[in-house]
């Protein structure tokens, strides 16, 4: 009999996908980010709370016993007040050649991969092979793609839910290709309590490098200059260089000297464990599926500020849509193709 699910789909598949298994009493692991749009997201939410299911997204720092305990050092004040958090995402890709559109190859249901999405004929840049993650109708970009895992950092780091404004820039820059996604973005999120954070978003850098495996386990830190995936908390007595999936922490006090700081390792073995254990004890997992929707939400407020001319929206976190504005509020939901409809009521 099956207990659990494991959602490994292109992310349009996500929410309905999970949604059908909490219906069905099945407990989720949904790899990130959680959802295509806001909207669903927050439906992802309703359904594990309706059926009192464990759904835990694959966002695995959240499991680091390293980062647990940098987070520990920031809430105890050593750092100070604490008022501008940098992301960085910025990698390298390659082109994404325009291709014609091709018979659907044998043993594809072509048909079913596009579930919500519009009904479109067979192309590989609409398809499996990490091209489909440049087009709005499946995704989101890199920020959404890969950036989400140091925006969720951050934000546990923070400790918010929902910024006030959100104020994107960037476009398509570099790469002339088949991509919607821009390839060139840097965000900035305002909180109140006098807080900003910002994301830059690159994919044509290749001097800055992801922490590599030797140094996720070993006893090493980084090179932080050419990191791609840290986190820089910049506070009033210290800095702290936070990185993702291993690569530790470091701090620099006040004087500019070394402060404490702790190597880290993959923490994929603790996350796969957090929801195991969480399937006997039906406690919520590190990831829980709300703590990844606020994560995955600032993705969608950053590209919705971008597609909608670069504007600086302001946000309401209680309704979860932004303040008088319709053009940046159509965004927050797609257009479900029958019968691959989220329902109103989960």
């Amino acid at each position: 009999e099956v207990d659990a699910v494991v959602v490994a789909t292109p992310d349009h598949w996500h929410a309905l996908a999970t949604i059908a298994a909490c219906q069905a009493g099945k407990d989720v692991y949904v790899e990130k980010p959680a959802s295509h749009n806001l909207w669903e997201g927050r439906k992802m939410v309703e359904a594990a709370r309706k059926y009192k299911r464990v759904v835990q997204l694959g966002t695995q720092t959240r499991s680091a016993p390293y980062v647990k305990e940098a987070i520990e050092y920031l809430r105890s004040g050593k750092l100070g007040d604490i008022h501008f958090v940098r992301v960085f995402n910025m990698k390298t890709r390659g082109v994404l050649p325009n291709r014609p559109d091709e018979k659907t190859p044998p043993g594809v249901d072509y048909e079913r991969w596009l579930g919500p999405a519009p009904l479109r004929p067979f192309n590989p840049n609409h398809f499996y092979g990490g091209t489909w993650n440049w087009k709005w109708v499946y995704s989101g970009g890199d920020i959404i793609n890969d950036g989400v895992h140091q925006i969720d950092l951050a934000r546990w780091v923070v400790d918010r839910k929902y910024p006030k404004a959100v104020h994107a820039a960037g476009g398509i820059f570099h790469f002339k290709d088949g991509q919607d996604t821009p390839d060139t973005q840097m965000v900035t999120f305002e909180y109140d309590g006098g807080l900003v954070m910002t994301v830059a978003v690159t994919l044509w850098t290749p001097y800055m490098k992801k922490t590599n495996y030797d140094i996720r386990k070993s006893d090493k830190f980084p090179n932080w200059p050419r990191n791609a995936t840290k986190v820089e908390i910049y506070g009033t007595r210290g800095l702290m260089i936070l990185g993702r999936h291993g690569g530790g922490w470091q701090v620099w006090n006040a004087d500019g000297k070394p402060g404490p700081s702790r190597y880290g390792r993959q923490p994929w073995v603790h996350h796969a464990q957090n929801f195991i254990e969480c399937l006997w004890n039906r406690k919520k997992p590190n990831a829980d599926i709300e703590k990844g929707h606020l994560s995955t939400l600032l993705c969608h407020l950053a590209n919705i500020s971008y597609r909608v001319g670069c504007r600086r929206l302001l946000f309401d976190g209680k309704t979860e849509t932004f303040f008088d504005d319709k053009e940046a509020n159509a965004l927050l939901k797609r257009h479900y193709r029958e019968p691959y409809v989220i329902p109103e009521e989960v």
